[in-house]
């Protein structure tokens, strides 16, 4: 612990070895000093929100992956497709609020025609032109390849032209192959998920870097992960962000009943002290990403406020309807936040809430937290 902590004040950057020893410490308060550390060297006391609306255009998908519950096949009750004019109605009702992205991902529709992609990046920038369109994860840009018959580079640059500003995270997961065989059934491993956010920053694009944790991975797992993204940052410098994933446990779908958590009966899910502790560790092992965030949709209110302590700097955003995991937490998260929701949100935690964009430029700071406000009890976040 001595040694990793002289590195971290040192600047030094960490090893494999490294993360391996603080997954293994139970020490919280020791791993949350250090993380702070580092977090406040490289971000102060700013904590990052956005304004924005996930849309999801298709729940149908030709993958039936072990750990999601929110894919469907073809007929079945509530397997959906939208029509581009309900996509925009649906990104529209968020401009009041003064949105700023959209952030979409989708299921690999095993039908729908390639040009269905960018007509609907079109057709959202056409109806929003001064919001941001974050869209598709790596998988679907390897599966837009298959049905196209298009090379990545080609499908990235028509999406760009239609409007495309950023990749999604997604599709991650865990890269080690032996963990990976057991819960991803979709063709798109580390080789082609790197492959493709290295196009993409290379055409100058900033994209998100995502885990998901808390399944049948172990921690060595995670580190290796992180170690494998790590080195494609020191590559391509792309990515803006890493966002570790609770995997959702308990879940019903309430319109059939089906259980599509296939390792459900070999899984629980991440405690909040297990959560902490890996957005510490990414944090100090991610030393050349400057940002970590919490959905706080897959954490909890409660949690996400803490890990503003253990690490991260970056809460998200509005949200809105986020279909993929919301329906599967067993902790009561709301399905939106508003702007004042999430300043109120960072201050209690006793930061600064600034507001960004996609690209991580911030766009406003807002007032920091009442420092007097602690000599009268206040409301708990649940």
């Amino acid at each position: 612990m001595q040694e990793i902590d002289d590195k971290v004040k040192a600047g030094e950057r960490l090893s494999r070895q490294d993360g391996e020893d603080l997954y293994a410490t139970d020490d919280l308060a020791w791993l949350g000093e250090l993380a702070h550390h580092k977090r406040t060297e490289m971000n102060g006391d700013v904590t990052l929100f956005n304004i924005n609306r996930h849309l999801n255009l298709t729940n149908v998908c030709s993958a039936s992956c072990a750990y999601c519950s929110f894919q469907r096949k073809p007929g079945e009750t509530d397997a959906y497709t939208m029509r581009l004019e309900e996509a925009v109605r649906l990104a529209k009702e968020m401009e009041p609020s003064g949105i700023t992205e959209l952030h979409i991902v989708n299921g690999l529709h095993p039908t729908l025609p390639w040009r269905y992609y960018p007509r609907s990046i079109s057709a959202l920038k056409e109806a929003l032109p001064n919001v941001t369109i974050k869209a598709f994860t790596a998988t679907e840009i390897q599966w837009f390849e298959k049905i196209s018959g298009l090379p990545a580079s080609d499908i990235l640059d028509e999406l760009m032209a239609a409007g495309l500003e950023s990749l999604t995270g997604g599709g991650a997961e865990i890269f080690d192959w032996e963990i990976r065989k057991q819960i991803v059934d979709h063709a798109c491993h580390w080789e082609d998920w790197s492959r493709i956010h290295r196009l993409a920053h290379g055409k100058g694009m900033k994209t998100p870097s995502t885990m998901l944790y808390g399944h049948i991975e172990e921690p060595r797992h995670r580190v290796d992960h992180v170690m494998r993204l790590r080195e494609l940052q020191d590559e391509t410098g792309g990515f803006a962000v890493f966002i570790p994933l609770r995997y959702q446990h308990d879940f019903h779908d309430s319109k059939d009943g089906k259980v599509r958590n296939r390792i459900q009966p070999v899984t629980t899910m991440a405690t909040g002290a297990e959560a902490l502790k890996t957005f510490a560790v990414s944090r100090l092992m991610f030393d050349n990403v400057p940002h970590v965030k919490n959905f706080w949709v897959m954490h909890g209110l409660t949690t996400a406020q803490l890990s503003l302590s253990y690490g991260a700097d970056d809460l998200d955003g509005s949200v809105v309807e986020y279909k993929i995991t919301h329906d599967a937490d067993g902790f009561g998260t709301p399905t939106t936040m508003t702007r004042d929701d999430l300043l109120e949100l960072i201050r209690d935690a006793g930061f600064t809430p600034a507001e960004r964009n996609t690209r991580y430029e911030i766009v406003k700071t807002f007032d920091g937290p009442d420092r007097t406000r602690r000599d009268v009890p206040q409301p708990v976040w649940s």
